[in-house]
């Protein structure tokens, strides 16, 4: 999933979602509730790039479907305009019941692609609670930013194992080893073995 800077059509700060287009393309999704949520708050393209540290040039191409942001990015967006990361990418529709192929889903990443999550919930409005899958690999780190106050996290190590450092305390998981903690500080992931881990999370907003 990794993308060499040379063939990157935009900036350093985006990255592809996984997927077929019309399936796992996040792009359209995000770009459209960016906009509406931007636009329900009264703020303009500048002032959302100083209140989140993305530049202005990034979010006018997410606005336009012309980049998908990674992670990082979607974080810092969700954190300025004061909603959950499930407001940023759901699709406005409320199924009684829904199936999700695992060939459909939609996978953000990291810049160099080492991490990936994958939302395992419908994408049809903002949650409270949210249930996703990681994936980080070998030797590879992924540094979160501290989340809105009041966030949690329940994560559980499927496969492999994990490093975690949350603010100042650090942990070391194997499989079937979980933790909970507040997110609302900052956190970093490590996977120090030498298999891909595995992990399943549990995002609770206050």
């Amino acid at each position: 999933m990794s993308v060499k800077p040379s063939e990157r059509p935009l900036s350093p700060e985006s990255t592809s979602a996984s997927g077929d287009p019309d399936a796992g393309d996040l792009t359209p999704i995000l770009g459209a509730n960016l906009r509406r949520l931007r636009i329900r708050r009264g703020l303009s393209l500048e002032r959302l790039s100083k209140a989140s540290g993305v530049s202005r040039a990034m979010l006018g191409q997410i606005e336009l479907g012309q980049s998908t942001p990674t992670i990082n990015v979607v974080w810092k967006i969700a954190r300025a305009l004061g909603v959950p990361f499930s407001a940023l990418i759901s699709q406005q529709r409320r199924p009684r019941t829904a199936l999700l192929p695992g060939e459909r889903a939609k996978v953000l990443t990291s810049a160099d692609g080492a991490f990936s999550s994958r939302g395992l919930f419908p994408y049809d409005e903002a949650r409270k609670v949210e249930f996703y899958e990681l994936r980080l690999r070998a030797l590879s780190r992924e540094v979160a930013d501290a989340h809105a106050s009041g966030t949690t996290e329940n994560l559980i190590v499927a496969v492999g194992a994990l490093e975690l450092l949350v603010d100042t305390d650090r942990f070391v998981l194997r499989a079937g080893d979980a933790v909970f903690f507040e997110a609302d500080v900052p956190h970093e992931y490590y996977n120090p073995g030498d298999v891909e881990a595995v992990m399943y999370l549990v995002m609770t907003y206050s």
